[in-house]
């Protein structure tokens, strides 16, 4: 499975698009311009993709910025958690919050599981239910790759927010980390919503977080 990271807005969220034998998925549309929403279209055109399916990790303003743009590209709707559905009929007051503007998506008539299977390609990724820094939080897993996109989880050398955030909770994160994501396995790379990718086994040595959670 190829990952092509962009970073877009000035949340620093990241968007990928993942892609194997001309099939692809787009995850967490953060692009909150037009010309940020191009310039996924333009690797899209690029590697000659079909978009099989569009995907949310959480729907938390700054990852659903470029949503309406792509459902009206490729005639589909984002797919989430079922617990995504509220955040995104509030999102316009989600926007008013951070002092910015959202063209609300439509909300997901597809919710997404813990054990669910999203295929495009060869591939197959595997939903996992990691909630905490909100109660719609998912990764998605291709275990054949070694390759784990977990929105706002689990990042280099820090956990996601769980403060001035609706709906968090800190010890629900951390058990989210030490019992979903931790044994996926150390050779796991880990791209996150925000930051730098990682690997699993970079964060159980390095993280003062997982440290911690996993002492305690």
């Amino acid at each position: 499975m190829q990952v092509e990271p962009f970073t877009f807005s000035s949340f620093m969220t990241n968007c990928y698009l993942c892609h194997d034998q001309g099939e692809a998925v787009l995850v967490d549309a953060s692009c909150e311009t037009e010309a940020e929403c191009e310039q996924v279209m333009n690797t899209v055109e690029e590697h000659d993709l079909e978009v099989r399916h569009l995907l949310l990790t959480h729907a938390h303003v700054d990852h659903i910025f470029g949503c309406r743009f792509f459902e009206k590209q490729f005639g589909q709707r984002f797919q989430a958690h079922e617990a995504a559905v509220p955040f995104i009929e509030r999102a316009e007051e989600q926007a008013t919050a951070f002092g910015v503007e959202v063209d609300p998506p439509s909300v997901p008539t597809t919710h997404l599981a813990a054990g669910d299977a999203i295929s495009f390609g060869d591939v197959t990724l595997e939903v996992l239910y990691t909630p905490g820094h909100s109660p719609d939080s998912i990764s998605f897993v291709h275990r054949p790759s070694r390759q784990a996109l977990t929105g706002d989880v689990l990042f280099q050398n820090s956990i996601g927010r769980t403060q001035g955030l609706p709906e968090t909770s800190r010890a629900q994160l951390l058990n989210s980390i030490t019992e979903t994501l931790l044994p996926l396995g150390d050779d796991v790379a880990i791209y996150p919503g925000h930051g730098p990718p990682t690997t699993i086994g970079q964060e159980r040595a390095q993280n003062p977080f997982v440290q911690e959670a996993l002492r305690a």
